[in-house]
């Protein structure tokens, strides 16, 4: 099984990996499900949530994880995705890419004859959607019905987020400017059904999870000081929280940049679980590796 999109997983996928995820968390499952099982971590981002969560969800699994940047492969003097699939399948049993384009992974898992898990793309991180649903669940129970504003910037993280609510009855808005709002990729899967609004304030209004991410993006570098002035009214601060129900919780899947998406106050403030969910990547991978590898 190969997991590029947060859709390549059913509900009853999802609900087995959180369940599973939830008795590891609680120390109820200790099993070395991947014993002496090796992946290989092809990572051309930086990553810190990722890289260590996956190392040491191998490890904690009897297994081993190998990273390697683009650099330490024949990839960065122009070796083919093609050929380092079908090289790597001979050596490990599972492949992680955290990469820029959603075609260099989908490219990897048709050449792979091992599985493929996408540990971040352009389009989709599945991963963290994974540990999102998991979050909210610990602290929200029941998801059918729930209210899930995103504010900001809708990128790879928000599509996941979108995709995996959808299956589960949670309801969301966006809060975004003009011109940076649900990509056609989005649209096209959900038939439309998101609620989309200009003003923050307005989308956060009883909102039951309040879920932010930085405002440039890796490969958006070049777009710093428009995004910030575009943004600038977007900031996830107690003024926008006082619109959401009181005990709304606040979500960021990090790095967070203090003082321009999120105010510390609130990021370090009661309503925020942010890492908490940092954390459950770990768990929550734990059992995705578990589900997927063999």
């Amino acid at each position: 099984m190969n997991v590029l999109s947060i859709l390549d997983l059913s509900k009853k996928d999802i609900e087995e990996i959180l369940d599973l995820a939830m008795e590891m968390k609680r120390g109820n499952e200790k099993r070395k499900f991947l014993n002496d099982k090796n992946v290989a971590m092809i990572f051309e981002k930086q990553s810190t949530r990722t890289r260590v969560s996956f190392e040491v969800a191998m490890r904690q699994l009897g297994g081993y994880a190998i990273y390697l940047n683009k650099n330490d492969l024949q990839l960065g003097r122009g070796e083919s995705i093609q050929d380092t699939a079908k090289v790597l399948s001979r050596y490990v049993d599972g492949i992680i890419v955290r990469t820029f384009e959603h075609e260099t992974v989908e490219e990897m898992a048709k050449y792979s004859s091992v599985p493929v898990i996408n540990a971040l793309t352009n389009l989709e991180h599945p991963c963290q959607s994974l540990a999102d649903l998991f979050t909210i669940k610990e602290f929200k129970g029941d998801l059918k019905g729930l209210k899930l504003v995103w504010i900001g910037d809708v990128n790879n993280v928000c599509n996941s987020l979108i995709l995996i609510s959808s299956l589960f009855g949670i309801n969301i808005s966006i809060g975004s400017p003009r011109d940076y709002g649900p990509s056609r990729y989005i649209l096209d899967k959900l038939d439309g059904h998101i609620k989309y609004y200009n003003d923050p304030y307005k989308a956060a209004e009883d909102a039951d999870i309040i879920y932010t991410d930085v405002w440039v993006s890796m490969g958006n570098e070049d777009e710093k000081d428009k995004r910030e002035i575009d943004f600038k009214e977007f900031q996830v601060n107690q003024k926008l929280l006082s619109h959401a129900k009181k005990d709304a919780i606040v979500m960021h899947c990090l790095p967070a940049i203090r003082g321009k998406e999120i105010t510390s106050d609130v990021m370090d403030g009661k309503n925020s679980v942010i890492f908490d969910q940092a954390e459950n990547r770990l768990h929550t991978q734990k059992a995705l590796l578990a589900k997927v590898i063999r």
